[in-house]
């Protein structure tokens, strides 16, 4: 059953702009109590590159709608370079993703319909960038919900598993990511700029195989197993 009526009427801003400290604008998604200006309410986000405008459109729908009608104001933002929002996306997880969550967050704790209070909440990329974005102690950032997350991406995650490439999940999601990538910003949200915005992506989509990641840790692993079988060989 799809829960329709809530305690609090609920408005939405199909699109708005969070402005960054060097220029970028992230697209956001924003579901509120209809009287929250007059009572401000805390604010969960929810940050990703899977596209608020057709990729999560029909499941935010129902999500957000819940949250703002009971108390909450709704917040789904497209990470930099994804969607409607300026920029380029160079990887996952990266220390600039990191860098605009924290802006956003306090930009959101200055809204005037904000209490000042703001949560995070993901699965998957939401769910780590929670994760990563709370060990920054953004002052309004509060409480986190992480689901199907790790805070250790090369022991248990969904690309690798006790240090091993988990190869069908790299193919998987490889060719999913990399197509959605190459998705141009919807020409009605940001006008005439789309196609310059579009073919800049294209020309800087990043290789979404998490082989080409190899971590450090890993990368020094290899050294030293390389290193023994020599010294078996001078033995």
């Amino acid at each position: 059953m799809i829960v329709t009526t809530f305690p609090r009427t609920v408005r939405v801003i199909e699109h708005t702009l969070i402005p960054l400290k060097d220029g970028t604008k992230l697209a956001a998604r924003i579901w509120l109590p209809d009287d929250a200006e007059q009572n401000p309410v805390p604010a969960i986000l929810e940050y990703l590159p899977y596209r608020k405008r057709d990729g999560t459109y029909e499941r935010d729908a129902l999500t957000y709608p819940y949250l703002a009608g009971h108390g909450y104001a709704g917040v789904r933002v497209d990470i930099r370079g994804c969607g409607e929002s300026n920029g380029l996306l160079f990887d996952e997880y990266a220390k600039q993703e990191q860098d605009d969550g924290v802006e956003v967050i306090a930009w959101l704790a200055a809204q005037p319909w904000c209490s000042g209070v703001v949560g995070m909440m993901g699965v998957s990329w939401g769910g780590f960038n929670g994760l990563q974005i709370a060990a920054r102690r953004p002052p309004a950032l509060k409480a986190i919900v992480t689901i199907c997350s790790t805070d250790d991406r090369y022991a248990d995650d969904v690309h690798y598993m006790g240090g091993t490439l988990l190869t069908a999940d790299g193919l998987e999601w490889a060719s999913f990511f990399f197509g959605s990538m190459c998705l141009p910003p919807d020409p009605i949200l940001v006008g005439d700029s789309w196609r310059a915005m579009w073919l800049e992506r294209l020309a800087n989509v990043p290789p979404s195989r998490p082989a080409d990641r190899l971590p450090a840790r890993d990368a020094a692993l290899v050294g030293l197993l390389a290193q023994g079988r020599r010294y078996r060989r001078d033995g």
